[in-house]
């Protein structure tokens, strides 16, 4: 698949989104919008845009780096505990930090998923069976774990409810000054390009990389990091987007291969156009409602997660 195909396919569907809601608005109208249509465009439509957009990119991303860190094609933020840490986190700020900022929240959130997913990558080296499939049941184990004890933390502190409607992924909520939050994950991405070649050397082990000069360590933390805190910021302000990471880096690395200089872009781009198609089919299928982006991500990736796991036993 070609590059220029799927930013094609983000400006069609970006075009799309902007125009398709409750309130009638025309392309037409573009060039005489009335007061109420620029506001509606300006405070939600094109907030909720760049949201959906930087959200698919950095979560699919995300997901390639873990997946190359870790030499295993079935991790990611949903497998490896990363998600249900920093779902910790945030409840910890809610009981802690109720009032601060949503800097402060999501810095928490981030310490506790960078911690997780650590905890994860200790987990991996004291595992001898590395079967393909066992690592991320391992991380699904794990992710249960903390998952139950967050439960168990909001169940008591009287906060299910507040956590289950704050942390569902959904779009639509999204307004001016409730998503600028997403801008730390631009750096990051950035950052990511700029390392590509040395996450790509360590992913091939720890000897390789060493006698290639690189500090291995370093590069897993730096890699680690920048996941947990990509991460993070989704969460708290979309909310869990499950297997986006996972099945993302896998399609692309079916027609593109493992370079990851060379799977970035596309990751990106595919990322953002899934999770746009997935949130312009959650606005139609029960229109003048919505199906929260959570849901549809949820149902359509957890069918292509079974397509994958069933296309590596056909070429086993």
């Amino acid at each position: 698949m070609r590059l220029w195909y799927l930013v094609a396919a983000l400006i069609i569907m970006s075009f799309i989104s902007l125009f398709l809601g409750v309130h009638n608005i025309s392309p037409l109208d573009i060039f005489q919008l009335t007061e109420e249509q620029r506001e509606i465009l300006l405070v939600s439509r094109l907030p909720r845009l760049i949201s959906i957009i930087i959200a698919g990119m950095g979560m699919s991303i995300c997901g390639l780096i873990m997946q190359q860190l870790t030499r295993n094609k079935f991790v990611s933020p949903t497998t490896a505990g990363t998600m249900d840490s920093a779902r910790l986190g945030v409840l910890v700020s809610l009981m802690l930090f109720a009032s601060a900022s949503p800097f402060v929240k999501a810095l928490v959130a981030f310490a506790f998923a960078l911690a997780g997913t650590l905890i994860f990558m200790k987990i991996l080296d004291k595992v001898r069976y590395k079967d393909a499939i066992f690592i991320p049941l391992v991380g699904l184990m794990f992710g249960n774990i903390i998952g139950s004890i967050t439960t168990f933390f909001a169940l008591r502190e009287d906060l299910v409810q507040n956590m289950s409607s704050w942390l569902q992924g959904n779009f639509s909520l999204i307004i001016s000054g409730r998503y600028e939050l997403l801008y730390i994950s631009i750096p990051v991405l950035v950052i990511v390009y700029m390392y590509a070649n040395k996450f790509t050397v360590a992913g091939m082990g720890e000897e390789f990389a060493t006698n290639l000069g690189l500090n291995h360590k370093r590069i897993v933390h730096l890699g680690l990091i920048l996941v947990a805190l990509v991460t993070s910021v989704v969460i708290l302000t979309v909310g869990i987007i499950p297997f986006l990471g996972l099945i993302i880096p896998n399609i692309v690395s079916i027609y593109r291969g493992d370079n990851l200089r060379n799977s970035i872009p596309h990751t990106a781009l595919l990322g953002a156009v899934f999770v746009l198609f997935c949130d312009i089919l959650g606005r139609v299928i029960i229109y003048p409602y919505e199906i929260p982006i959570g849901m549809t991500v949820g149902v359509l990736g957890s069918g292509i997660f079974l397509y994958l796991l069933l296309r590596r036993k056909s070429y086993e």
